[in-house]
């Protein structure tokens, strides 16, 4: 049987304990439980790459939603709804961003903050991330309920009153679960900010359940729209669906290999130095991929035809 100590904050050297039985490993015992051998693994470097590019993803993060928020404020015939939504997504991406420079020092430099910015940090980052995810449902869900079961209010001022009123409980759930993974994190040997060894296995539960379980409803609302959308007689009156979809693709394209990545890394087990290596490479590209989708929101919708027109 094979255990591992590694953590996800990539430390310059990883221990890796490997279990092999009597037989498997040439020893001269025949203990059924077998011998640990303890293997020192030099960790790939990445920290002034993931540093570099975590800068460049603050400064095109900040500027791009910075501009895409200036004309959705400017230009009051955008889809009424829809505009709310993006105006939250803006929102979320620009505090995500907001912790990119945190994470930028903290592969350049280990973390030199303190345990209270730590926790701050950590607050920043998971409120950006879940509001993210949360109002990007709640967009998928809006079109769902408008173009499948069309049951959305008619009247514009109630269906602004709804959308509005989804927001303030999306950002009251998603600062709430993140004041709480703060509370988790702690300063560990003077130089990492990471989630306490009592809180861990809740931890790396509670990430993915908070994020497959928003990209499976949202897949599934989608799947539907598209269903109905190809039964549809009129097509050309659900254009205004494709910022929407393709907000929502480039989410599942950024996010969920760094997810599955990370479910990889709680439950797989590597035999070797080599395997880990190709792991943690996997990884950072992954992680790398997944912080730059706060800045394809305003590209997507600058680059859509109806934001456009």
């Amino acid at each position: 049987m094979l255990c591992i100590y590694y953590k996800l904050t990539s430390p310059k050297c990883m221990l890796i304990f490997l279990r092999y039985s009597a037989m498997d490993y040439d020893y001269n015992s025949t203990d059924e439980d077998g011998y640990i051998v303890q293997i020192a693994c030099q960790a790939l470097d990445f920290s002034t790459i993931t540093g570099a590019v975590f800068i460049i993803i603050f400064i095109v993060s900040v500027i791009g939603n910075g501009l895409l928020l200036c004309i959705l404020f400017t230009f009051e015939q955008f889809y009424l709804v829809t505009k709310i939504f993006i105006i939250n997504l803006a929102c979320s991406d620009l505090i995500f961003a907001a912790s990119v420079p945190f994470w930028a020092a903290y592969h350049l430099h280990h973390w030199i903050l303190g345990d209270f910015l730590c926790k701050f940090f950590i607050w920043v980052h998971f409120s950006g991330l879940y509001s993210s995810i949360f109002v990007l449902t709640a967009m998928t869900v809006d079109r769902f309920c408008t173009v499948v079961l069309n049951i959305w209010p008619n009247n514009n001022q109630r269906k602004k009153r709804c959308a509005i009123g989804a927001c303030v409980v999306i950002w009251v759930i998603s600062i709430g679960i993140a004041v709480y993974d703060a509370f988790k994190m702690e300063v560990s040997d003077d130089y990492y900010c990471e989630v306490s060894y009592s809180d861990e296995l809740g931890y790396y539960f509670q990430i993915p359940l908070l994020l497959f379980v928003p990209i499976a409803i949202i897949i599934f609302c989608n799947c539907a729209i598209i269903y109905a959308i190809l039964r549809s007689a009129n097509r050309t009156r659900h254009k205004a669906l494709s910022i929407v979809f393709c907000i929502v693709v480039a989410y599942i394209i950024c996010w969920g290999p760094y997810n599955i990545v990370l479910l990889i890394k709680d439950w797989y087990r590597p035999r070797d130095c080599e395997e880990m290596e190709r792991l943690d490479v996997v990884y950072h590209i992954c992680r790398m991929l997944a912080f730059s989708h706060c800045c394809m929101n305003p590209l997507l919708c600058m680059l859509t035809q109806k934001f456009r027109s």
